[in-house]
């Protein structure tokens, strides 16, 4: 990291420009150079303090770079131990900004010292904008920075040296010389002033100046001068009621409850403060019973006004830091006289306080999360506790004393480390839910549980279980639910609990699983090895039934006999065929049978319930004849990825009685005799019919689906969809790409239309109407070669994934591709989206070794305050010049965090290069989690929150969720085909082998991007879906200059000109990217997309622009050219910012004039082979593309207009300037990153001309031109810039004419990329 000088607002002062002498020389023998103004150096004089003067503003931002100087980095270069922390004033919107200082310091420089080279009493650390702690004495402030990012995954030292310097630091980690407190938090805990109060309703009563205060759950009022020791009226608020008096201004009237109602009248001075005290006390008077609420404000005791709250009852002082002693401590608690719940988890005690056995009222106590290594024998003394919290400690044991709770019900005692269950719960005869998950228990002693016959619910998730014993032939009548969820079992025999009810038993290793069946009603035993699972007697009771992801061969017979099951999942198995009596049970309501071997089903010859239906991925190649007329209570059906080439009748009469409201058809052999058959079927919701053989949909036909709302007819051979189509009112999402499809259909005019995709088809044109459907989101209509289309904003529906996909990266051959997805939120991935490529590009430049995982960690840092909170899975993929390895030229280099996946296709096979950083998929992080002593909820997210243990922000799970990302480099080869991205929806979905195959035939990325994803929505996913795929070229040299010729027939007037193309290599891929959002019907989804990152540049009189050769690093090219393609690729579309962030993109271009309009024009340059083609008329390159037949021995340059201007208008304003046109450096089309945050889409909806003398080539960011061009827009070159144009293009004709003849004597191949 270079030296970077002060941000906005916090440079330097004079004063620290006129440091004393003593000051620029530091002493090498010192700990920090002393004497600077500003501070005072220590009783050691290891401490220097730096006045910076730097105030803090009200954005969201933090400080944005180093505000260390030369002379300070001269200094802390001397020693890895050096080091500096930023210290902040109080922190607080009702005080005055505060001073910046910086303090230089080292790892054994302690709080103590830096307080009085203060002057200050304390020092207050706060971690992720969250909690403020004061820091001990001893506490080393500098250790604590460098530890905290070695946590992270820093691990050289000089680098993190470099990161604690760094203040955007301090959004993660912040020390105060004074606690801050916000204003809104000092309302919630207390308020109080000094105001005229009048007692009593009628007006005998006086108004006299009292001292008023609001505290827990009571108003007190007391004289002035004896405020704490006088008389002291206190009202009670709980059911009372709190008004306005419209009498008298700013004035509220505050009411007890009961019979004997007492009233206050305070009048405030301003309306600000009467609505401060309105707003609270109406919180006080609304709660149901007494409860205080203090949680999250980083006390360290309970204000004194609180204990004239009697009728407390419930107190929450989570996530503080309580002290056990002193005035307001937890040693006073006990003044409390009706407290019964008590929670004081997350207080960082260490050690039980002693004093909390005194509050013998107490019923329920939770004291989770507090390092607890052993708790007192005192704890006997709560008699009547009835819950008691223990989770997320070091307890190893229980004490006796325990045993005296016999009125306890509930224990928790989860993420501790026992090792076995605790022998004192045999005394506690009321205990009736035990909860152990997370500790560390290896065998599952059922004699032990047996002499517990009180106990009903056991929580053994997450342990280390291998195996359970029994050495007792008794049986167990109490326990009615246990969850072994994630251990280590292999074989599990739980008959001897005959009252058992449910089980969890997903995720171990079993092979054979026997229960008891007299009481049991619901199994969940997913995601294991299942051959055998042995149920006695019948279970009669049963209900539900979940054995995916098994092993299974045939369904269990005892699951044919149960009479009451009404959820059968056995999807993921090796089932053969499926027993007839399962699917003619008269209970059976919900059947998953998806991804096993079926090839066809049992007849139905009776009436069945069924009414959700799930046979995708088999081997079927029809259902059965009766099904639609059987099953009409059929909601839900999913029949894609089989052989069905029909579909059987819905009626038997005239008149058909299904309710089918969702039917899945994707990825089968259907043709057009199939479409008949669903008009019977007149409730459809959602129909997919995507990757079939359907060349026709009769308009008759659709007309009768009225209440069709989705309808996905992807991948077929359709030429057209019926006009019929705008009979279906209620249809907001119509998908249609990769077809035939020549004219636009109807759909515009439909009242609920919302998504549109027909991108990827033969449109030619289209009408858009002057008033758009008020709810239309998007119309993706890219990929139409043909298309001309002038030109309507419409707004980009936005999603929480957003993609990266730079394919000319750092000025060479390198490229950067990346997916982002943020789950919930789409601030994140947006973020990253246009910050993590630079961080790359600066990361490569300094490390060769920890680049990637540096990167990761920068960006993590990078997000700000956005990423305390918010979190987002990520994953990106750097194809590098391996210049130091000549033998493998270029590498692969994929990092990953959370749940976004990279996939290489070598080969035609699949190859995984990412790690799922999940609870679910990944023991290790699992284990590490739980050693933290995280609390993982029994849905498996840690905290509550997520499931993934490492993502980019959410900082305040720190150290549960951690940056630091998964790193693979792998040499690219000749046998590497396609990059795949995409998100977690994506691969829950799609295994890797299947995303492969469906795709690898493809040869448009963006129609193979868009098929991952409607297979994705097909097969069942119901979230935002994301996929990219980036097509490699490598050679068996890993040279990509593969060179064809071509020749292009310039516009009249204009002389032909001979170019060079090459295919395009790795690091110039096509990328593509397509997104869904979940919709309002029930299990569909809504689709929006985007095109593929093309982008080329033109000229304005459509001929193609010279530019710079694309080599490998083994033939690198010349420098002639002028114009090198920038980084170009993104998701979402916006000319304003929404991450607090200014944008630079609307300043005028020097140079270039215009009369008021911007110029957009799209032009995509696709290459397909061809022999000797000649394209002698300029007007075809904007009306045809029509792909000649593929040969060998040259390349044929399609190039595509749309959502552009008339190409006659264009060719009108440049013959008016065509000489300017002549200059190379004059005419450039840049698709650039909006530096504000916003991001023009894949599909290059947004592009700007830059028409200049010498246009400034900018590194990054794109630029957007939201207006459509006029007929008379031209360019004008201003009078002052004529002269020096003509001699531009003198100069330019000159060496134009030289550059000829050396082509002529010996020519150059040149690479043509796809994307400019």
């Amino acid at each position: 990291m270079g030296e970077a000088g002060p941000g906005p607002g916090a440079g330097p002062g004079p004063r620290e420009a006129q440091e004393p002498r003593e000051a620029q020389e530091p002493e090498e023998d010192s700990a920090a150079p002393g004497g600077a103004r500003g501070g005072r150096a220590g009783p050691r004089g290891g401490i220097r303090v730096l006045k910076r003067n730097a105030k803090r503003t009200g954005g969201r931002s933090c400080q944005g770079r180093s505000r260390v100087g030369s002379r300070e980095r001269t200094w802390l270069k001397g020693d890895v131990g050096r080091g500096c922390v930023y210290v902040y004033g109080r922190d607080s919107a009702a005080a005055a900004p505060s001073d910046l200082r910086l303090v230089l310091c080292t790892v054994d420089t302690q709080a103590s010292e830096i307080c009085d080279g203060e002057g200050r009493e304390n020092l207050f650390l706060q971690l992720h904008g969250d909690l403020v702690r004061r820091l001990e004495p001893t506490e080393k402030p500098l250790q604590i920075v460098y530890d905290y990012l070695a946590g992270l995954g820093f691990d050289d030292p000089l680098r993190m040296q470099e990161e604690a310097a760094n203040s955007d630091l301090s959004c993660m980690i912040r020390f105060y010389s004074e606690k801050p407190c916000q204003v809104e938090q000092l309302d919630r805990i207390l308020l109080s002033g000094v105001y005229n109060v009048r007692k009593g309703k009628t007006q005998l009563h006086k108004w006299a100046e009292r001292s008023v205060t609001l505290c827990g759950t009571c108003l007190i009022v007391s004289s002035v001068k004896d405020s704490h020791a006088g008389k002291m009226h206190i009202l009670p608020l709980i059911g009372g009621k709190v008004e306005e008096m419209k009498r008298r201004q700013y004035t509220l009237a505050f009411t007890s409850a009961g019979a004997q109602a007492q009233t206050y009248h305070i009048s405030f001075e301003t309306l600000a403060e009467c609505q401060r005290w309105h707003r609270q006390a109406s919180t006080i008077v609304s709660m149901r019973f007494s409860m205080v609420d203090l949680s999250c404000y980083s006390l360290e005791e309970v204000p004194e006004h609180l204990f004239y709250s009697q009728d407390i009852t419930y107190l929450n002082l989570r996530h503080n830091f309580m002290r056990t002693s002193g005035a307001g401590s937890l040693d006073s608690l006990c003044r409390f006289s009706q407290l019964k719940s008590l929670n004081l988890s997350h207080n960082r005690l260490g050690e039980f306080p002693v004093s909390l056995c005194e509050i013998s009222t107490l019923t329920e106590l939770n004291i989770s999360c507090n390092g607890l290594h052993y708790l007192p024998s005192q704890i006997g003394k709560l008699l009547n506790l009835q819950t008691f919290w223990l989770d997320g400690n070091f307890l190893t044991f229980l004490p006796e004393e325990m045993g005296n709770l016999q009125q306890l019900s509930c224990l928790g005692l989860s993420f501790n480390n026992f090792c076995e269950l605790p022998a004192i719960c045999e005394k506690l005869v009321t205990l009736d839910k035990l909860a152990l998950a997370g500790n560390l228990l290896e065998t599952l002693d059922l004699t032990v549980l047996n002499r517990m016959s009180h106990i009903k619910s056991v929580d053994l998730r997450l342990n280390n279980l291998k195996r359970a014993t029994d050495d007792t032939l008794e049986g167990n009548k109490s326990v009615a639910y246990m969850d072994l969820r994630d251990n280590q079992m292999t074989d599990l025999d739980l008959s001897s609990l005959v009252s058992l009810e449910q089980l969890h038993c997903e995720r171990n290793k079993l092979r054979e699983l026997t229960l008891s069946g007299f009481s049991l009603r619901a199994l969940y035993a997913n995601s294991n090895c299942l051959t055998a699972v042995n149920i006695y007697p019948v279970p009669g009771l049963l209900t539900c039934l979940e054995l995916s992801h098994n092993q299974l061969q045939c369904v269990p017979d005892w699951a044919c006999e149960a009479k009451k099951l009404e959820f059968l999942d056995v999807s993921y198995n090796l089932l053969l065929e499926l027993p007839s009596r399962i699917l003619r049970s008269l209970s059976l309501r919900k059947l998953m049978v998806g991804h096993n071997r079926l090839q066809s089903l049992p007849p139905l010859l009776e009436h069945i319930p069924l009414e959700v239906l799930d046979l995708q991925h088999n081997l079927l190649t029809k259902l059965p004849e009766t099904l639609f007329v059987k099953a009409l209570n059929l909601r839900y059906l999913n029949a894609s990825a089989n052989n069905l080439e029909s579909l059987p009748s819905a009626c038997t009469g005239e008149e058909s009685l299904s309710m089918l409201q969702l039917l899945y058809l994707t990825n089968n052999n259907l043709t057009d005799q199939c479409i008949p058959v669903l008009v019977g079927h007149p409730n459809l919701r959602i129909l997919h019919l995507a990757n079939n053989n359907l060349q026709t949909f009769p308009a008759s036909k659709l007309s009768k689906l009225e209440h069709l709302e989705e309808l996905n007819l992807s991948g077929n051979k359709l030429k057209a969809i019926p006009t019929t189509v705008a009979n279906c009112k209620l249809l907001h999402t119509l998908i249609a790409h990769s077809n035939e499809i020549s004219i636009f259909p109807e759909i515009l005019h439909l009242p609920r239309i919302q998504f549109v995709d027909l991108s990827c088809n033969e449109l030619t044109e289209i009408l858009i109407p002057e008033a758009l459907p008020g709810a239309l989101q998007e119309l993706d209509l890219s990929g139409n070669t043909n298309l001309v289309l002038e030109h309507k904003t419409l707004d980009i529906f936005r999603l929480c994934v957003s993609s990266l996909a730079l394919g000319s990266f750092a000025e060479g051959v390198e490229a950067v591709y990346g997916m982002f997805d943020g789950d919930k939120n789409e601030e994140l991935p947006r973020l990253l989206q246009c910050t993590m490529a630079d961080v790359l590009l600066e990361e490569v430049q300094q490390s060769d070794t920890m680049f990637m995982s540096n990167t990761f960690l920068v960006s993590h840092r990078k997000l700000g305050m956005a990423g305390q909170k918010l979190g987002s899975s990520a994953v990106l993929c750097y194809i590098r010049n391996e210049v130091a390895d000549p033998a493998s030229n270029f590498s692969l280099v994929v990092a990953n965090v959370g749940t976004c996946q990279a996939v290489l296709c070598r080969s035609g096979k699949a190859l995984p290069l990412s790690k799922v950083f999940s609870l679910e998929q990944c023991s290790e992080e699992a284990r590490r989690v739980k050693e933290q002593k995280a609390i993982i909820t029994e849905d498996n997210k840690v905290n509550g929150v997520t499931c993934c243990t490492r993502m980019l922000g959410c900082t305040y799970l720190h150290p549960w969720i951690l940056p630091k990302p998964h790193v693979n480099s792998i040499p690219l080869t000749v046998q590497d085909e396609l990059l795949l991205l995409g998100n977690k929806a994506l691969w829950e979905h799609l295994s890797y082998a299947e995303a492969v195959s469906a795709v690898r035939h493809l040869h448009d990325p963006l129609a193979a991007a868009k098929k991952l994803c409607t297979l994705a929505q097909s097969y069942g996913c119901q979230d935002n879906v994301g996929a990219m795929v980036v097509c490699l070229n490598i050679s068996e040299d890993n040279c990509t200059c593969e060179m064809h010729s071509l020749t292009l027939t310039g516009p009249g007037g204009f002389s032909s000109t001979t170019t060079k193309a090459a295919t395009p290599s790795c690091s110039s891929g096509i990328a593509s990217e397509f997104s869904s959002e979940l919709s309002a019907s029930e299990v569909s989804s809504e689709v929006g997309s985007t095109a593929s990152d093309e982008h080329s540049a033109v000229g304005l009189d459509g001929t193609l622009l010279s530019r710079q050769e694309r080599r490998c690093s083994l033939h690198p090219v010349p420098p002639t050219s002028v114009f090198q393609r920038q980084p170009s690729s993104a998701t979402f579309s916006s000319n304003q910012s929404d991450n607090g962030l200014d944008s630079d993109d609307e300043q005028p271009v020097e140079g270039v004039m215009t009369n008021g309009s911007k110029v957009e024009v799209e032009v995509d340059i696709h290459c397909c082979k061809g022999k000797g083609l000649e394209l002698e008329h300029p007007a075809a390159e904007y009306s045809s593309s029509t792909p000649r037949p593929e040969d060998e021995s040259g390349l044929v340059l399609i190039i595509r207009r749309q959502n552009s201007v008339n190409s006659n208008t264009v060719q009108r304003g440049v013959k008016e300037k065509c000489e300017l046109q002549k200059s190379l450096s004059t005419c450039c089309l840049y698709g650039k990153k909006l530096s504000n945050g916003s991001i023009v889409p894949l599909e290059e909806s947004l592009n700007l001309i830059e028409v200049a003398t010498e246009a400034p080539k900018k590194k990054t960011g794109y630029f957007a031109a939201p207006s459509q061009m006029e007929p008379d827009d031209q360019f004008v070159v201003p009078p002052d810039l004529e002269e020096e144009v003509k001699e531009q293009m003198k100069q330019h004709q000159e060496d134009g004419a030289d550059h000829e003849l050396k082509e002529h004597a010996a020519p150059l191949p040149e690479e043509f990329d796809t994307a400019l």
